[in-house]
């Protein structure tokens, strides 16, 4: 019984993930990274608990995780004058 819910949580947050990344060409970096955060973080919380709880709760703090990612990689780079990324 209680595979066949964490079969179902896992099932569900992969078609999320693949429904949320197959438009990501035009997406911002950051918004990439912070959604790679959400759909990875909701998969765990599935697997790990079982229950909606659990994958909105690593849902949510993939997403935090994301965000921090992404301000920790813009520390490395900037934009000259020209808009090109310049790596420190």
């Amino acid at each position: 019984m209680q595979f066949q819910t964490i079969k179902r949580a896992g099932l569900a947050s992969a078609l999320a993930l693949s429904l949320t990344t197959a438009g990501c060409a035009n997406m911002s970096d950051t918004d990439r990274r912070v959604g790679t955060g959400i759909g990875i973080g909701a998969v765990t919380g599935a697997l790990i608990s079982g229950n909606p709880g659990g994958t909105a709760v690593g849902a949510a703090l993939g997403g935090a995780g994301g965000w921090l990612y992404d301000r920790n990689q813009k520390r490395h780079y900037y934009y000259d004058s020209r808009g090109r990324r310049v790596y420190r």
